[in-house]
């Protein structure tokens, strides 16, 4: 069974870690990235649309992720029941989704395929691929932002 879960602004608790950012940690890491288990988001634009996920083992390990809904007001997707257990919540209100970004010359796309599922509460993440889903790997952004 799974639960349907639209995505859920950032708010205010996502700020600067030089002001005291939780630090979030990994359920599983991340593919291709199994050393890697601490992250902070540092906010990269005032209008809170861009963030780097740093690495704290290694700051130069960094992705460029966003809140999906300003770029795709839509996007709901269905989020399976393992995620909640291993992030150790039942509540989809808690959860914070941010889409993978590849900033490109030409253009810039999210992935939409493979969301960073966030609870708010523990601060446990893990990269989510939806299986089943036909969201794509490269859905292109808004230029506007």
């Amino acid at each position: 069974m799974s639960i349907r879960t639209a995505s859920r602004p950032i708010e205010s608790t996502m700020t600067d870690p030089s002001l005291g950012l939780p630090t979030i940690s990994m359920a599983v890491p991340m593919p291709g990235f199994p050393a890697h288990r601490e992250f902070v988001l540092v906010r990269l634009n005032e209008e809170g649309l861009l963030y780097a996920f740093t690495s704290l083992d290694n700051p130069d390990l960094r992705f460029l992720v966003a809140p999906p809904e300003p770029f795709f007001p839509d996007y709901a997707p269905e989020i399976e029941n393992e995620v909640f257990a291993a992030l150790n919540t039942k509540d989809p209100d808690r959860l914070l989704l941010l889409t993978v970004i590849t900033a490109g010359t030409d253009e810039t796309t999210a992935n939409l395929l493979a969301p960073i599922v966030v609870d708010r509460d523990s601060m446990r993440a893990m990269q989510v691929v939806l299986s089943g889903s036909s969201y794509p790997v490269r859905a292109i952004m808004n230029r506007n932002f």
